[in-house]
């Protein structure tokens, strides 16, 4: 590619060099009409030919930036999940009733500072809570109950959080489903 480059570049100056020479030649002498337009046809084409090339090196860096942002994506949802197991560990620790405060303390503020953390690389908690509705697009119903008391497709338990990176599911949440 990087020679073709070198060869379009040439070629051109040559075209160009050759317009010039064809300019001064014309002035000084008479040149015919059909070396004239022979010249100009050369140099249309390779203004064509390096207008081509400019249009296919802005594809290929429009390309490289959209490749190198999907990279970034998959990166960061490869770590977050890592992470999770960490995450679902520590908001089961609040869960459990404890006589120590400050241990509570201590596990809250961690488990704050790993949300806050995924925020921060652009991480959302799936919204899933008793009594929203069911979206197959988020989460993931494992246990189905019957209960007249309900509505339909209505999330009545969360057995694990879910989170997205913008649009992209990182990990589906964990729901029990009514009806």
């Amino acid at each position: 590619m990087a020679n073709e480059n070198m060869n379009t570049a040439e070629t051109i100056d040559e075209a160009a060099e050759n317009i010039e020479t064809a300019e001064v030649v014309n002035e000084t002498t008479d040149v015919s009409d059909s070396e004239s337009g022979a010249l100009q046809q050369q140099y249309d084409e390779l203004n064509n030919r390096f207008l081509r090339m400019a249009a296919e090196y802005d594809n290929f860096r429009k390309r490289s930036r959209a490749e190198r942002d999907g990279v970034h994506a998959e990166a960061v949802a490869y770590a977050v999940k890592a992470l999770l197991t960490t995450v679902d560990n520590l908001s089961r620790a609040l869960a459990q009733p404890t006589e120590d405060a400050a241990y509570k303390q201590g596990i809250e503020m961690t488990y704050n500072q790993m949300i806050e953390s995924f925020a921060c690389l652009g991480v959302t908690e799936i919204p899933a809570e008793p009594g929203t509705s069911f979206d197959p697009n988020l989460h993931n119903a494992v246990m189905h109950i019957d209960d007249d008391t309900q509505g339909e497709n209505v999330i009545t338990e969360v057995f694990q959080k879910g989170f997205q990176l913008d649009d992209k599911v990182i990990r589906y949440a964990m729901v029990k489903v009514a009806n």
